[in-house]
């Protein structure tokens, strides 16, 4: 391995996530370092298959990548994405390479043969510092079939112990739509027998994959998200959601508070970030995206600089600026702390500023159009 920049004096400690200025740099970056996978999942944003990309950033490609992620500054945090990056023979080297300039990595492989516990502890080793690993149905029947691949599921759970065995912080990954909602009370049981540190709760945007699933409506998101506000105050683990931060306005309507990272997670999650604003997504041929979910160019990692491209481009300022929001969003006393999935109404519309048909909140007075799309 090439001795790599910045290793004196570089440290990969957690920043305050308060202390985070979006605007400067992302709390989250992911990588998504390639399309390939063996499974066939009913909501892949990434439409995976089974072969690698030719034109998939290179391994000095993604170390040059890495590199441009330091200079966001100490503690960096990066995921890195698929597909399952364990098709990626590189992968154990980009991930040293990165923790020894100072990143906090961490990974999102998929539950296949390949994830063995021989694996997951070479992993740990060269400095992998949270695992997440996806769980949509509670049994090996549903997971499965939701996975499109028998023994998914097992493979998953053994995964997990693995991680467990080895002392690296552990996070679950949940798809809603119609047809896992009512899991949710049996994979949070999942959750919390796994030990993990944080379940990530991903309301579906139909992109991939995913645009032939049916979502759940608006007010049965409504309700999920009360639940989950419920399921934080009792469990031990911490509790996100993705393409949903209208859980923050849920949440503040039930008095809580809703900023609280998850107790010695060792990432320090910080809540209130969407796609653009504190979350970035660089695909595996290198465009940069506001998130995997979103896919509107600010330009390739190739030909210009990751830092520039998140701090100064048109789109990335658009998504930090919730003044600048159209509809029911834009009229709404929480788009401060909230702003709706922007992924979700470009989906909808092709504008990432219009309203999210997620969300059934309506401001007092609002008099205006509501979302297309809404699912009631």
């Amino acid at each position: 391995m090439s001795t790599p920049p910045h290793r004196t004096g570089s440290t990969n400690a957690a920043p305050d996530p308060r202390s985070i200025d979006t605007d400067d740099r992302p709390f989250v970056l992911v990588w998504e370092v390639t399309q390939a996978c063996d499974l066939a999942c009913d909501h892949c944003r990434a439409d995976a298959q089974p072969a690698r990309h030719p034109r998939e950033l290179t391994t000095t490609e993604g170390k040059r990548l890495l590199d441009q992620a330091r200079e966001f500054g100490g503690g960096q945090l990066v995921v890195l994405s698929g597909g399952d990056p364990l098709a990626r023979p590189d992968l154990l080297e980009l991930v040293e390479y990165g923790t020894e300039i100072g990143l906090r990595m961490t990974l999102t492989p998929s539950g296949t043969s390949s994830l063995t516990p021989a694996v997951v502890e070479d992993l740990a080793d060269a400095g992998i510092r949270r695992m997440a690993l996806s769980l949509d149905g509670a049994s090996a029947e549903t997971h499965d079939d939701f996975r499109g691949e028998s023994g998914s599921f097992q493979q998953t759970v053994e995964a997990a112990k693995a991680a467990r065995a080895v002392g690296l912080p552990l996070q679950i990954n949940t798809t809603v739509c119609a047809s896992t909602a009512g899991e949710l009370p049996a994979l949070r049981d999942r959750v919390s027998d796994l030990d993990a540190v944080l379940w990530s709760v991903f309301f579906l945007v139909p992109v991939g994959r995913g645009r032939l699933l049916d979502p759940v409506s608006s007010e049965r998101a409504e309700e999920i998200l009360a639940w989950l506000s419920e399921v934080t105050e009792e469990s031990d683990f911490g509790v996100k959601t993705t393409e949903a931060p209208h859980y923050r306005r849920v949440a503040i309507q039930r008095r809580r508070d809703a900023s609280e990272a998850p107790a010695a997670d060792d990432i320090g999650r910080r809540l209130g970030i969407t796609a653009g604003d504190g979350f970035a997504f660089v695909s595996h041929t290198g465009e940069l995206y506001p998130s995997g979910f979103l896919p509107a160019s600010a330009g390739s990692v190739r030909d210009g600089t990751l830092t520039e491209r998140y701090r100064d481009s048109d789109l990335f300022r658009s998504l930090r600026d919730p003044d600048a929001l159209g509809g029911k969003c834009g009229a709404c006393e929480f788009r401060h702390v909230c702003g709706g999935s922007r992924s979700r109404a470009y989906a909808h519309t092709g504008d990432p500023t219009a309203s999210d048909p997620l969300c059934a909140y309506v401001p007092e007075g609002y008099e205006g159009p509501m979302p297309p799309g809404r699912a009631d």
